[in-house]
Formats: C-alpha cells, structure tokens, sequence
C-alpha cells in the first residue's frame, strides 16, 4: 500500500530529477528515497524510472502519474490547513520560485521577515533567472518580471519598474556621450543571455550593436557596465544604488517606454492554503506604493 510519504518522495525526484537530489531537498538518506520509489512502484505495479549506470529517467507512466498528482497533493494539504486552528499557526511548507537579483535584493528580506513571524513554516527559496514551470516543479509561488503569458496561473501585481539605459562614465569618457538615440549606433550593449536584443529593447528608432559581453544574470551585466565595458539595459532595481553613488549614469531618460510589471503568480488551487494566502499579502504590503529603490531617482 502506497503512502502520501511515497508520493511526495517521488515527486521530489522527479522535481529534482535524481535519488540524491531528492534526498538532499527533502533531508533524507539516499537509501531510504531508493527504497520509497521502489515501494511505490510495487504497490502500483507500474515501473517509474529506467535505471541505468547510477542514473535514472522517468518513464511515460511516470510523467502522466505525476502531471496528475500534483494538484491532487495540493489540493490535500489545501484541506488540511483549511481547517486548522489559527492558534496552533502556520505549518508545512511554502516554495518560492524568483529572478536572482530581485530575489536576493529585494523579496528576500521581505520573505525573513515573514519567517520570523511564522517559526512553524517551512519556506523554501529557489533564485533562478530562467522562469519556472510551478504546475511542473511544484513550486507554490513565483515571481515574474515582465507582462505575463496566458496562463492558468493566478496573479497579483506587485508594483512596476523602468528598464534603464546605462554606462559609467569613464566608458562614455572614451567611446563618446549618448545624449540622443541616433547615438546608440556607435556603442555596443552588454547581452542578457536569456532574451535577444529585440525582445527586450524599450526604445523605438536606434539600437545599440550586440558586444563582445554576455550574461545570464542581470547584476552580472551591471558589474560588466560598472567595469567599462558597455552600456546596459536593466531594471531600474538592479542599477539603482550604483546610479545613485555615481558608478552608472543613467541615459536617455526622457525616451518614453513600458515598465516592466512585477507579479506574484501561483496555481489555481481552491480553497487557496491559509499560508499562500498570507504570504502573497504579506509580499503584496511590502511593495505597495512606491517601491523603495525607485524612492529619490
């Protein structure tokens, strides 16, 4: 007979794609991950991973199996807690998804602070710049930056931020001030991995020409512009200490563009936990009005 312990174990793997990996999320011995998927699939009688030369690979029942059992196993926890009594607290855990740099900047302290309030809760954080899939991983939170696809997934806006153009001045001291958009042609713009150019350009009319410096992450690219290195466009919440103190001069200000919404987005489970809920308000208060980096510029 199979256990809700099982299918959280083999969730885990296939979230982290690996014995070890899972074993490492969920605090547990490798063995004892092993010997979960192994009485899982003998109380299901269907085979869930190919084993092969210490690795493993999900198989087709497998996926299906766990497409399905992760709204199930949401939607249980969701019950629980819905009945719960508020004076015993918060309990379980909350996973959270997020960009780095917003992450570690900004939604970081904001998720402490919540912490320290919640000392049953158990929170995780996962910071990656490529965007997360949280039907598939099963995150039960994310954050986004930029204007959201169609989805199934809920959401609440946190606030909006400017993408900036900027350089240091010593880099426009030698290759020559941008003081209108016809003089973009004659720099180069540090990349951003993730995107092209023309998927994130603000502008309308002239382009900078693609450098000789890429990154995935956008303080990266900061410390590359900061270095000399070329101009960079990025949210204003990456760059705004460093134009403050003078590393970064802003460029071409008054060239009108889009901010770029940044939202809370989450599965659409109902009733929505108790936890979920509280956190979304909790993050939602901390950014409502004027955002602090954006205070002064």
């Amino acid at each position: 007979m199979w256990t809700i312990a099982d299918i959280r174990t083999f969730l885990d793997v296939m979230d982290a794609g690996s014995i070890s990996g899972a074993a490492a999320r969920a605090d547990l011995s490798k063995s004892v991950v092993s010997k979960r998927i192994s009485d899982f699939e003998a109380a299901i009688g269907v085979p869930l991973f190919t084993r092969h030369a210490g690795r493993i690979a999900p198989t087709e029942s497998a996926l299906a199996l766990a497409e399905r059992l992760r709204p199930a196993l949401a939607e249980l926890v969701a019950a629980t807690e819905s009945v719960a009594s508020p004076e015993a607290g918060l309990r379980g855990r909350l996973s959270i998804a997020a960009p780095m740099s917003f992450g570690i900047r900004h939604l970081g302290p904001v998720i402490a602070g919540f912490a320290r309030a919640h000392p049953g809760l158990e929170i995780v954080l996962d910071y990656d710049d490529r965007q997360t899939d949280l039907a598939r991983t099963g995150f039960d939170l994310g954050l986004r930056i930029g204007h959201l696809k169609d989805s199934s997934l809920m959401a609440r806006r946190l606030c909006e931020d400017p993408r900036v153009l900027v350089a240091s001045p010593d880099y426009l001291a030698v290759a020559g001030d941008v003081a209108a958009p016809e003089d973009l042609k004659r720099h180069e713009v540090i990349g951003y991995l993730n995107a092209r150019l023309g998927e994130t350009w603000p502008f309308a009319g002239e382009a900078p020409r693609p450098g000789r410096i890429m990154a995935n992450n956008g303080e990266a690219m900061r410390d590359m512009a900061i270095g000399g290195l070329g101009l960079a466009l990025l949210p204003l919440f990456i760059v705004h200490d460093a134009i403050r103190d003078g590393r970064l001069r802003r460029l071409l200000p008054d060239l009108p563009q889009e901010p770029l919404p940044i939202s809370l987005v989450w599965p659409p489970i109902r009733p929505m936990p108790l936890k979920t809920r509280l956190l979304i308000d909790h993050v939602a208060g901390a950014f409502s009005g004027a955002p602090p980096w954006q205070r002064g510029l």
